[in-house]
């Protein structure tokens, strides 16, 4: 077997056990034997005895074995059929079935199951997210618009900002989780007219069938009008969405990278961590790289899926089936994988205040620059001709700091000195020195975000108290 390396490397063994070739065939002839309960107990004739020797060698999985079969066939749900039948020594899977009424609903739950993981993990995201916004809802750093030096805010304002995006994706995710729906026993064209024929016609036990079916599967609801697949746009959807939740993560990850660089924060070094073969003292942002990379790899499986949604010819056919076998397991192992490295992120990070605070010093005078303005425009002057005073004093400052003309940042001084600005020293210190504990409304924002997750952590107490399992 090719190994995966997404697979391999990076996603946990729940993931890993949903979508390996011998977890899906496990799931496969589960469904078998759930479809031939049903259709016995609906008047079929399968015996009892069959059903025990299939039920018996169901996890008796040899790969090699239906690979040589599918070699011979060039069909590979005809070749999983015959390894079962043979392994049970029995003939009774498959009655009525198409292949993809078998591959589309197992496909389905694979998908599904997945959902309910990465729902969970992200509960147990947000839940460190929040406690750290809180950590940290006082911490007064530089916000940056542009990457530029902007206003003040907190590092739990800066949490939050991403956490409530995530909070966002997570609802996205409920909901598809909420409604998701299966394809069920349809038959070649969506017809069901395979099963009525097996049942002589009899609708009452085709919905009764396909309801037991429904059941044993444990999804929320059906499709009805279907051909010989699912719509593909529901996987458009689910990709879309996981890639969703991966957008605030990235996003943190990202500046998280960047306040590296600047060393007022970092995602954590652990003891024995190499940051470079060559330069000892390197402490690099590797994990964020990586929740950073992961991120690119599900835009890809995005437009894999895209390209599917909406190319669907009459009632189906297989030219998604390649695909959708690299698209989806895939596009979970690359979720699962960032977020197993993202929790760590948020388990080990650090913040530096004191270097934080060397930064607000140099910065805050700027920062404060339109509180300024609206304390000059209340004191009387034209709106238009304070910004051009303090932007020209401003800009005169940056480039003398830049140039090392002056080694401190003045602006207070030579806004004070200007006549338009009608504001003395005093008065324009004290707002400076505002800067240094006012963040505006960022403290009421952070405890809105702490409120709504503690809800949703409340709601799924296992889900927030999920331990990631380490990662390389």
């Amino acid at each position: 077997m090719i190994p995966n390396v997404l697979a391999e490397r990076y996603a946990s063994p729940a993931l890993q056990a949903i979508w390996s070739a011998e977890g899906r065939i496990v799931l496969e002839r589960e469904f078998w034997i759930a479809v031939m309960k049903a259709q016995r107990d609906l008047g079929l004739d399968i015996p009892q005895e069959a059903i025990d020797a299939y039920e018996k060698v169901k996890d008796q999985v040899d790969t090699a074995s239906i690979m040589e079969r599918e070699r011979i066939t060039r069909h590979d749900v005809k070749a999983r059929i015959e390894e079962f039948n043979d392994l049970a020594g029995h003939e009774h899977v498959h009655k009525g079935m198409t292949s993809r009424d078998l591959t589309e609903n197992v496909e389905q739950l694979q998908v599904f199951r997945s959902l309910q993981i990465i729902r969970d993990k992200s509960i147990a995201t947000l839940a460190r997210i929040s406690k750290r916004s809180q950590q940290w809802a006082d911490l007064v750093i530089t916000a940056r618009t542009h990457n530029v030096a902007a206003q003040p805010t907190t590092f739990g304002k800066r949490l939050s900002m991403f956490g409530e995006e995530m909070l966002s994706a997570h609802a996205a995710i409920q909901d598809l989780v909420d409604r998701y729906q299966v394809r069920g026993l349809k038959g070649a064209v969506g017809t069901q007219m395979d099963q009525l024929s097996l049942f002589e016609g009899d609708a009452s036990k085709v919905a009764a069938l396909e309801k037991s079916v429904v059941a044993h599967l444990g999804m929320p609801a059906v499709w009805t009008n279907v051909g010989q697949v699912y719509p593909r746009s529901l996987d458009f959807r689910v990709v879309s969405a996981l890639t969703d939740l991966a957008s605030g993560p990235s996003s943190l990850c990202k500046t998280l990278r960047l306040m590296a660089g600047h060393e007022t924060a970092s995602e954590g070094f652990a003891p024995g961590q190499t940051g470079s073969s060559a330069m000892p003292h390197k402490m690099n942002s590797r994990s964020c790289e990586r929740v950073n990379g992961f991120h690119v790899i599900l835009k890809g499986y995005l437009t894999m899926a895209g390209g599917l949604a909406g190319d669907q010819w009459n009632e189906g056919d297989v030219s998604c089936s390649v695909v959708r076998r690299v698209m989806l397991p895939d596009a979970f192992y690359s979720i699962d994988g960032l977020y197993e490295t993202f929790l760590t992120v948020v388990d080990q990070m650090d913040a530096y205040p004191a270097v934080i605070a060397k930064e607000n010093a140099h910065y805050l005078p700027f920062l404060m620059t339109t509180t300024i303005m609206m304390e000059a425009v209340k004191a009387g002057v034209g709106r238009e001709t304070a910004h051009k005073a303090i932007k020209e004093h401003a800009v005169a400052t940056v480039n003398d700091l830049r140039t090392g003309k002056v080694s401190t940042n003045d602006l207070v001084r030579r806004l004070a000195d200007d006549e338009r600005i009608p504001l003395d020293q005093d008065q324009l210190a004290a707002i400076v020195a505002t800067g240094e504990r006012n963040a505006g409304a960022a403290a009421s924002q952070i405890v809105a975000f702490a409120d709504a997750v503690s809800s949703l952590a409340s709601a799924h107490p296992e889900a927030a108290n999920y331990q990631p399992g380490g990662i390389l």
